[in-house]
């Protein structure tokens, strides 16, 4: 059953009565109500279309955040044939926030990097949110690394509010294992596609997200701090959100145009939690043909244009 946002109120008032509806025609079966429900879906079709069509920075964060949206365990499972997972950092200890492994894209051998925020109470508490202490950014990069070594294209699912605050993760040197872990990702001579699926939060996402390529989810987010975040500190008060949330263009619309991302993968109507099978396959599309056009690049090359590309970002012309 699909959990409503506070902003589609009007769509779960409309989808309440057309399953009252369905319930009294299931009890009765002499009531006829295909055409009131024809007419409620209808309605409700069109609510959720003019809400989407114009949705606010603030209301794509809390979509992308939605609970049921698709994780990267999620886009592994669909995409990733053969997988195989692999643990530990080879240093301190396994990092549940990071998954990865080897595995075939549409044939092909790749290595595969995630961030899994876990889809119920005890996944999240397992995965930590998704928020990766410094094991889990030395784990990408032996997997990265990996990659580089056998000549396996990488491809990241970027899905984290940030990497974790906790006094443990500072004191095992989170910044550096992140600073790492994003020169790890410009020295790659393979390439390296990363796919922001929901939140791209700070160093935390940047970290896995220095690809050749950046694809975006149309109703991701992608930001140097969460909207809350910036509130306090920019406006110091917590409950201007919504008005951080413009300021900091986290949209993928807005980074399109400035060149922090490359490409938009269109979501259906009403997000990717509606119809995940749908989003995967636009997913593997749009990764089949990014892929395919790094096919036969040489190491410096791919190297250089990796370096350029982020070099570029806000370079003033």
């Amino acid at each position: 059953m699909i959990q409503f946002l506070d902003f589609e109120a009007p769509v779960a008032e409309l989808e309440g009565k057309i399953a009252e509806l369905r319930a009294i025609a299931q009890a009765d079966t002499k009531v006829s109500i295909a055409d009131d429900v024809k007419s409620l879906e209808k309605k409700s079709g069109k609510i959720l279309s003019d809400l989407y069509l114009n949705l606010t920075p603030w209301q794509k964060a809390q979509v992308a955040r939605h609970q049921q949206r698709p994780h990267a365990l999620d886009y592994i499972s669909a995409l990733i044939t053969d997988f195989v997972a692999l643990a530990g950092d080879r240093t301190f200890a396994e990092d549940e926030a990071v998954v990865g492994g080897l595995g075939r894209f549409n044939g092909q051998a790749v290595v595969v990097i995630g961030q899994e925020k876990g889809s119920d109470t005890e996944g999240r508490l397992k995965h930590n949110f998704g928020m990766a202490k410094p094991e889990g950014y030395r784990k990408a990069v032996r997997l990265m690394e990996m990659g580089d070594k056998f000549g396996l294209p990488v491809i990241s699912f970027v899905d984290t509010s940030g990497a974790y605050p906790g006094v443990e993760a500072e004191e095992r040197g989170q910044a550096e294992a992140i600073a790492r872990s994003t020169d790890c990702c410009l020295s790659l001579g393979v390439p390296l596609v990363a796919v922001i699926i929901g939140e791209g939060g700070s160093g935390g996402a940047i970290a896995i997200a220095t690809a050749n390529t950046v694809l975006m989810m149309e109703h991701a987010i992608y930001s140097v701090i969460s909207p809350e975040g910036a509130a306090s500190i920019l406006y110091r008060d917590p409950a201007r959100n919504k008005d951080a949330a413009i300021a900091l263009k986290i949209t993928a619309q807005d980074l399109k145009k400035f060149g922090v991302i490359d490409e938009i993968i269109v979501e259906p109507l009403g997000g990717a939690h509606r119809k995940p099978i749908a989003v995967m396959d636009a997913t593997r599309e749009v990764l089949a043909r990014v892929l395919a056009s790094y096919s036969g690049l040489s190491a410096e090359v791919l190297r250089t244009q990796r370096r350029e590309k982020f070099l570029g970002i806000g370079r003033a012309l």
